[in-house]
């Protein structure tokens, strides 16, 4: 049975695409115990007015608007850019209170840049979450710093829980767990419109052929979800001995598929790797 605990005040700085994806997930749940969300203009903040549980803050109207998020807040999540987060942690720095636990949103932002402006002594965790958490199905890798205990953990998991699932792991596997779950979404839609294209040139209509595309991987997804079987064993179960589908299962391990995923997820590291080292 879920924990329906409810969660203690949170604060989101920049609740934009991501920020905001989370924010849902925490409201949907019912599980909130409120939440603040800033935003830098009055149009962003504005999407989330009339949301039950949550005010919502533009700092072009309130410039200590994410000092007063901090108020009562138990959680912070720092959504903004990677480039303003050194500038933002400068600036609430000094209303952080004792116990209050910070979170990352921020691609590419070390647990050391947190702990070296807010101090050693403040919960730090990074999390990496993707984009499936704008329907709440997120995977979200979560690192934790020197200061975290195992009750903060267990907090932060909660509350990204409620948009999906979460993998605990040492931050030395975010840019790792980044190629994989991050990017995993782009390589299942350029695969979705591989199969389309196929489709289309076996001469469907252009909507016949996205919908058996896009419909075949949501309803392969939703049974893997449902059975709880290993991919492997479903995909058997589909390719029958000398059949259809084991001839055009054989062209693509012939062409060197899972060797191409190998290399493609490796690159993805490389550049995170890069992008560490400002290239």
């Amino acid at each position: 049975m879920p924990d329906m605990t409810s969660l203690p005040p949170i604060a989101i700085l920049g609740a934009g695409s991501m920020g905001g994806a989370i924010l849902q997930g925490i409201i949907a749940s019912g599980r909130d115990g409120g939440v603040t969300a800033t935003n830098r203009t009055r149009e962003k903040a504005a999407a989330f007015d009339g949301v039950a549980g949550v005010t919502s803050i533009a700092l072009e109207e309130r410039p200590d608007g994410n000092a007063d998020a901090l108020a009562g807040a138990k959680v912070v999540l720092v959504g903004v850019k990677p480039a303003m987060v050194p500038d933002l942690l400068r600036e609430i720095g000094p209303s952080i209170r004792p116990g209050t636990i910070v979170v990352s949103l921020a691609a590419g932002v070390t647990i050391a840049t947190f702990e070296s402006i807010l101090g050693t002594e403040v919960p730090v965790l990074r999390s990496m979450p993707n984009t499936p958490a704008v329907v709440g199905r997120a995977v979200t890798g979560l690192a934790a710093g020197s200061a975290v205990s195992d009750e903060d953990r267990a907090l932060v998991r909660s509350v990204f829980e409620t948009c999906g699932a979460v993998v605990d792991l040492p931050e030395s596997q975010i840019d790792a767990l980044s190629t994989i779950s991050g990017s995993g979404p782009a390589y299942v839609f350029l695969l979705i419109e591989a199969l389309t294209e196929a489709a289309r040139g076996k001469g469907f209509t252009d909507a016949d052929a996205r919908l058996m595309a896009e419909q075949t991987f949501i309803g392969a997804a939703a049974l893997l979800d449902a059975t709880g079987e290993d991919p492997a064993e479903l995909r058997r179960r589909v390719t029958s001995p000398k059949g259809t589908t084991e001839r055009a299962v054989a062209v693509l391990a012939d062409a060197g598929l899972p060797a191409l995923f190998a290399e493609a997820t490796d690159a993805a590291l490389a550049r995170a790797r890069e992008l560490a080292t400002g290239a």
